[in-house]
């Protein structure tokens, strides 16, 4: 007797014969959204602190040893893109970081990978804290300076947001590469193609697996065969009987 319980579990339907979403599946995207938040709120709060440090303690024009002439605390204005780039194209600047602000906004929405809302929150952080100041910076609106405070020996002076848009980016390139996309939690499975062919390779597959039905069907067409020479077999015994009875019919005679 078959269990008439075991077999595949149908996915719930509703009324319209729409499957309805799992509640499961619809959590990771949503602890996901505030990995992202978390992390871009704390690079962004760390960013404005420390930008409003800068400005009450250090002077323009003098810098602050940490590590000799090498690390010093160095104010200054910047018109440009991270690390002092793009100088002249601030509303241009603005701008773009306005349209990646929002899509990342709307792209944490379908995220999964926990790596890939850290990096993102990462850049989202540093481009928000920049964009504070293109805003609400002199000398005004959309062409706002952004405020750089921390110098490297020959690298060009930079804040917190610097390093965390670009620590962010190197980390979705990376998983990128690694074959890690953002929304599934590990590594992208091979597509149907790429499985159909490897299934090929390790084994038979089913248009090469021997037929079931062949030696039903071969049974089948041998069997007339033995029929006929089962009765070939016995004519030789009837006619011997024959025979016999017909030479006990004469000698009775």
């Amino acid at each position: 007797m078959t269990d008439e319980t075991s077999g595949p579990v149908e996915p719930v339907t509703d009324a319209t014969g729409d499957a309805k979403s799992s509640p499961v599946t619809a959590a990771p995207p949503r602890r996901r959204l505030r990995l992202l938040l978390a992390v871009a709120a704390v690079v962004l709060f760390v960013d404005v602190v420390t930008k409003v440090l800068a400005v009450r303690l250090l002077t323009p024009g003098q810098p602050v040893s940490i590590i000799g002439d090498t690390v010093t605390w160095t104010l200054v204005r910047n018109s440009g893109a991270a690390f002092s780039m793009a100088t002249g194209y601030t509303w241009v600047l603005t701008l773009i970081a306005t349209v990646v602000v929002i899509g990342i906004v709307w792209m944490g929405r379908r995220l999964v990978s926990p790596w890939w809302a850290i990096g993102l929150g990462m850049i989202l952080g540093g481009a928000t804290g920049n964009l504070i100041d293109r805003f609400f910076r002199a000398p005004g609106p959309l062409r706002g300076h952004v405020v750089d405070f921390f110098s490297v020996g020959w690298w060009p002076v930079f804040n917190v947001a610097d390093p965390a848009v670009v620590g962010g980016a190197i980390l979705l390139v990376a998983l990128s590469l690694f074959g890690f996309d953002f929304d599934t939690v590990g590594r992208r499975q091979p597509d149907a193609q790429t499985t159909g062919v490897g299934a090929r390779q390790d084994g038979p597959s089913d248009g090469d697996a021997p037929s079931q039905t062949e030696p039903a069907d071969a049974a089948d067409a041998q069997a007339p065969d033995a029929q006929a020479k089962e009765a070939g077999d016995a004519d030789p015994v009837t006619s011997s009987d024959e025979s016999s009875s017909v030479g006990r019919q004469t000698e009775t005679s």
